[in-house]
């Protein structure tokens, strides 16, 4: 063990338990288009951070412009 902490594992507020809890992170590539001639031109970043404690999902869209 280096000591230092996951990157990938930070903590944050939980609303299905109700408190910090810690939660793992990451950012994916998700397809929002149906058109799959047009697909790969609809991929967006998501910030997915999933809860240690009771396997909640959040999942935010990085660029709501």
């Amino acid at each position: 063990m280096n000591g230092k902490p996951d990157p990938s594992e930070v903590t944050e507020s939980c609303p299905d338990c109700g408190r910090e809890t810690v939660h793992r992170v990451r950012v994916e590539l998700r397809t929002e288009g149906r058109n799959p001639t047009t697909a790969a031109f609809s991929r967006e970043p998501y910030r997915v951070s999933v809860c240690t404690v009771c396997d909640a999902e959040d999942v935010l869209r990085m660029n709501n412009a």
